[in-house]
């Protein structure tokens, strides 16, 4: 697997998806994990701009709310899934080399989340109805986001090397999100 794959991945749905209706792959594949970890984010970065927004109302905004929860609670399961594909594959040694304190699952959704950023960054440094000013801020912030993704994907690319060598470890940090539970939720459980 190659991190490259990844990113372009990542920044091709986003295109594609704010152009054109968004289609959930079944492909279980790492890839096609990581492009629904990445659709779940996509989802999630336009639910909280519509809860930001004070002028749709209350239902909506509790609406927004709702999504939010669901799509941040897929986001988290597919990052453990990411996570449990390379366990499977790299089998990280348990002890006996330093362990990173990110896992891929966590680097790959940050990569998404970047993916996002630069895609609106871009579209921001090419706003027409924008002052100068703003696009030349958004074009030295959409530099710093191109960085972060080179950065962060070489990260990546080490650790998953590291990891086949078995200098490096890592451990899947699962979770266990309580807010969308009914019995871990005292509230949830309590309006039950």
């Amino acid at each position: 697997m190659d991190v490259k794959d990844i990113i372009v991945l990542q920044q091709e749905r986003t295109i594609r998806w704010h152009a054109e209706d968004v289609v959930a792959t079944r492909d279980t594949s790492l890839l096609g994990i990581a492009e629904q970890n990445h659709l779940e984010n996509f989802k999630l970065w336009h639910e909280e701009d519509v809860a930001r927004c004070d002028n749709l109302g209350d239902q909506r905004i509790v609406q927004a709310k709702r999504a939010i929860d669901r799509h941040n609670q897929q986001r988290n399961d597919l990052i453990e899934a990411i996570d449990r594909y390379f366990v499977q594959s790299l089998q990280p040694a348990e002890e006996g080399s330093p362990f990173n304190s990110e896992t891929p699952g966590m680097m790959i959704d940050r990569l998404s989340i970047l993916a996002l950023k630069q895609y609106h960054m871009r579209e921001e440094s090419e706003r027409e109805d924008a002052t100068s000013e703003h696009r030349a801020t958004c074009c030295t912030k959409l530099s710093v986001i191109e960085q972060q993704i080179g950065h962060l994907s070489a990260a990546l690319s080490r650790l998953l090397n590291e990891v086949r060598a078995g200098t490096r470890s890592f451990r899947v940090y699962f979770q266990f999100k309580m807010y969308n539970d009914q019995e871990l939720n005292p509230q949830l459980r309590r309006a039950a």
